[in-house]
């Protein structure tokens, strides 16, 4: 049976009851916020995908500016994800079921970093479609495409903050 980072320090810990709950509530505090951090690189990036699109959308140059500047916030937030999960990992020392929570918010801000980027791609095309025929169909499609992303991206991060592995199952096989 696999014991987890609260079972092992409550069976081994020698400080007492104190440390015990002093240690499980800290690493409680370490999840929650790789957690928060995670949500807040969730709804950055959902506002990117928006602003990629309308930009896109509107043919407005400024706009995507903003949204290709924005990228290196999302950057800065995934490295402060992984400088937590791996902070964590040491000064934890956590066993399987805790490691590998910590190891999927690696996971997620990597796949919501590349999100980001792609928002970005979009963004940077802006200029260079300025003077091209719109192609309204398209755009329509594209608009729509976008905000099915857009509530994937939204029902997912809501399964990863509630823990509710029926509904990523769902978003998974929506996709």
């Amino acid at each position: 049976m696999h014991r987890n980072f609260r079972d092992r320090k409550a069976g081994f810990e020698l400080g007492g009851v104190m440390t015990v709950e002093h240690t499980i509530r800290a690493f409680d505090a370490d999840l929650q916020e790789l957690a928060r951090k995670i949500a807040q690189m969730g709804r950055q990036i959902d506002g990117q995908i928006a602003a990629a699109i309308e930009a896109l959308v509107k043919r407005d140059n400024a706009l995507a500016e903003q949204v290709v500047a924005a990228d290196d916030r999302i950057d800065a937030l995934q490295r402060e994800i992984e400088e937590k999960a791996v902070t964590t990992i040491a000064r934890r020392q956590p066993m399987a079921a805790d490691l590998r929570e910590i190891v999927a918010a690696l996971h997620i801000a990597n796949d919501l970093e590349r999100v980001g980027d792609l928002a970005e791609n979009i963004a940077k095309r802006v200029p260079m479609l300025a003077d091209e025929v719109s192609i309204d169909e398209a755009l329509l499609q594209l608009q729509r495409m976008a905000q099915l992303v857009r509530e994937q991206l939204k029902r997912i991060l809501g399964s990863y903050e509630r823990r509710d592995i029926v509904e990523a199952m769902a978003v998974w096989g929506r996709d």
